[in-house]
Order: C-alpha cells, then structure tokens, then sequence
C-alpha cells in the first residue's frame, strides 16, 4: 500500500541547475592538469552576432571551429566594459551516440554571466568570416576595428584576439582562460564548452 502511494520519480532536465553547477566544478577543478594555449577571436559588425574562432594551430590556416552566438556584439563589449566575461557554450548530450569532441558540436545554449544569451551554433568558415580573420593576420593578440562593405552595406567589424589556456576537464568540459599579457590587468574572459 505504501508503494502505491508513493509519487513517481520526476523526470530531470538535462539543463537543470545541478548539472550546469557539476560541468562548471569539473571544469575549474582540472585547471592544473597540462593546460596547453591556444588563440581565440572574437568578431562582429557592431549591430551583428558574435563568432568566436578557435584557434588550435597555425593563425594563417582556418580556425578548428567557428561557433555563431545569437547574441549582438554590442552586447559583448557592453559586458566586457565591466571587466569580467564568464561565457559558457552548454549542448546537450545524445543518447547512444558516441561522444564527439566538444570543438566538432553543432548547437549550443549561451550563457554570459549567469544569463541566458540564446543559441548558437557551429558554422563553416564562409568568404565574410575568411576576409575578417585574413585582417586580423597572424598577430596572436589585438583589439579594434576593421572597416566593412559587402554589397551595398558599409559598417565595422569589432574584433578582439587573445592568447587562452586550454583546460580540458573531461570530454564534456573545456575551459578557455585569456592570458593577459605580462600580467597587465584587463578585461578577464573565460569560456567554458560544456555537455550535460
């Protein structure tokens, strides 16, 4: 009679509080286990979304990956001005499929500082992306403003690249941390790739 009074277990949610909270520990704890560096650009026309391209090799080839935020670039440097940025990529894990590298997931759930910025997917490196990463070069670090026209469109292109330390968790956690150069203070990035 007691079993049948009881309640059926609820069903979690696999982007549940609890499971964001474990993949962000698992992240953090295995930071002193061989980071290794890699660079990262973050790009957009001013009223345009954000891509960020990770960088795992030579800066002259095309970038591992190219992941698309929904979110606007006004909204990055508006978050960016009060000096910290915690950016987490959340995607989901597919059942009885073989875990992908995290770099090579195709959607994603943003978060930027505790607050949800929407989805954002993986995209290959078109002509656009191409002419912005070909006019940054190979500088591993720098900030500004390229000039933009496609078609009948003029504009700027906002960019900023740094040096990150890579910190691979697990299969399902990745972290990113800016590397500020010789130590001087500044805008304090993290990106964390997370698969609950």
């Amino acid at each position: 009679m007691e079993a049948a009074d009881q309640e059926p277990p609820q069903k979690r949610s696999p982007f549940s509080v609890s499971a964001l909270r474990a993949a962000f520990v698992s992240a953090v704890s295995w930071r002193r286990r061989q980071p290794s560096h890699v660079t990262l650009t973050l790009f957009g026309r001013r009223r345009g979304h954000v891509f960020i391209a990770f960088h795992v090799s030579d800066l002259r080839r095309p970038p591992a990956a190219l992941v698309e935020l929904s979110a606007a670039t006004c909204q990055l440097t508006r978050e960016m001005s009060s000096g910290l940025v915690r950016l987490a990529l959340e995607c989901r894990r597919r059942r009885h499929v073989a875990a992908a590298p995290l770099l090579e997931e195709d959607t994603w759930q943003a978060f930027c500082n505790g607050r949800k910025w929407g989805p954002a997917a993986r995209r290959e490196v078109a002509a656009a992306e191409r002419r912005v990463l070909a006019a940054v070069g190979p500088a591993s670090m720098g900030a500004g403003v390229l000039p933009w026209k496609e078609e009948d469109e003029e504009g700027e292109v906002m960019y900023m690249r740094g040096r990150f330390e890579r910190v691979v968790g697990s299969r399902d956690s990745e972290a990113f941390y800016m590397v500020n150069p010789d130590g001087n203070a500044g805008p304090e990035l993290s990106i964390y790739l997370l698969r609950v």
